[in-house]
């Protein structure tokens, strides 16, 4: 029988990517987590606990539903299944919300899933548990986890969860493409902040699109033992310098053509000062965030294909448009897990 994988935050943008393969895959039957079902997938059917968990299923996807702040609720939803790739996630708010969601709802997701008896288990992380760079050709366990905020905090304890369980961490750097709305709309707003591209903040940038890393997802869920109990980085092997990737960001928006002078650093500062995510993307841009860990692509299998440069005018329309997030995970929408983000 095909396998069975249960994803979390389909109705987010790494998450929706992750759904989004397994239909690709062809051989895979899909279920996803949801606070509730999206209209006209039918009654609930299967396992359940009354009308708080139940399964509703749509041709070759079962929404189920549950509540990662709701541990009671998630009784039965990982039942038949053969792996989870668990990419929901709180992203900034109340300190309390982040812990209900992002620690202590992944430590019911997983006593849920070792409960169901899951092989496998793949956890959505960021590169941000490690804190702020310098980090140059940084490789996993070479430096301590060190967050620096709430959001970060709370998604190593979440690693934490799923590491004890035997399970497998991915961590992305930035990721990019069709339902971003943090790394190149911020450094959008850098830049029309700042009116000029700044000089001389050259970091290089880990980075990956969210259709590729939605793939290895998928096939860290597939692989019988391929990164069981181990974390990994995912990005791009060639890191982006930081005057590529502003260079893109303006092209891409027909912004501050290459004629107009560059500003130095203690200028660039300056004008951002006020405006937090401004500064946050320019301090960014000013030191290596470079994680190199090019084992998770032959030992998944998977190839990394073309790089920043080439890819990012592939979403140019998407960009320029701003058009809502596209549904990824079958012909309904599934919306109601919290959004998957890599970015804090």
């Amino acid at each position: 029988m095909s396998p069975l994988v249960l994803v979390t935050g389909s109705g987010g943008f790494v998450g929706g990517h992750a759904a989004a393969a397994a239909h690709v895959a062809g051989d895979v039957r899909l279920r996803l987590l949801v606070r509730k079902p999206p209209p006209g997938t039918g009654t609930p059917v299967g396992h359940g606990r009354g009308d708080r968990t139940g399964h509703v299923r749509r041709d070759r996807t079962d929404y189920v539903r549950g509540d990662l702040t709701d541990p009671a609720s998630l009784r039965g939803v990982c039942d038949g299944v053969d792996a989870v790739v668990h990419c929901a996630s709180q992203v900034g708010g109340d300190p309390g919300q982040l812990r209900r969601v992002n620690d202590l709802g992944t430590r019911a997701l997983v006593e849920e899933a070792r409960r169901a008896g899951v092989g496998r288990f793949v956890y959505l992380s960021t590169a941000a548990v490690l804190g702020r760079g310098p980090f140059h050709g940084v490789r996993p366990g070479e430096v301590p986890i060190a967050p620096l905020s709430d959001t970060s905090r709370t998604r190593a304890a979440a690693e934490r969860h799923v590491l004890a369980a035997g399970g497998t961490v991915l961590r992305p750097h930035l990721v990019y493409g069709v339902g971003d709305r943090w790394v190149v709309p911020g450094l959008l707003a850098l830049l029309r902040q700042l009116g000029a591209r700044p000089h001389g903040w050259g970091g290089r940038q880990s980075m990956i699109d969210a259709g590729t890393l939605g793939r290895v997802l998928m096939a860290a869920a597939l692989s019988p033992t391929a990164l069981a109990g181990r974390v990994r980085f995912v990005n791009h092997p060639d890191p982006v310098p930081g005057s590529l990737l502003v260079s893109s960001v303006a092209d891409l928006y027909g912004l501050l053509p290459a004629a107009v002078p560059g500003i130095p650093a203690e200028t660039a500062s300056a004008r951002v000062r006020a405006d937090r995510t401004a500064r946050h993307h320019l301090e960014l841009l000013a030191a290596d965030h470079w994680f190199a860990d090019d084992r998770v692509w032959t030992d998944l299998g998977c190839d990394p294909g073309a790089g920043f440069a080439e890819r990012l005018p592939r979403y140019a329309d998407w960009y320029r448009s701003r058009r809502p997030v596209p549904d990824h995970s079958g012909p309904l929408a599934a919306v109601s897990t919290p959004a998957a983000s890599a970015g804090s």
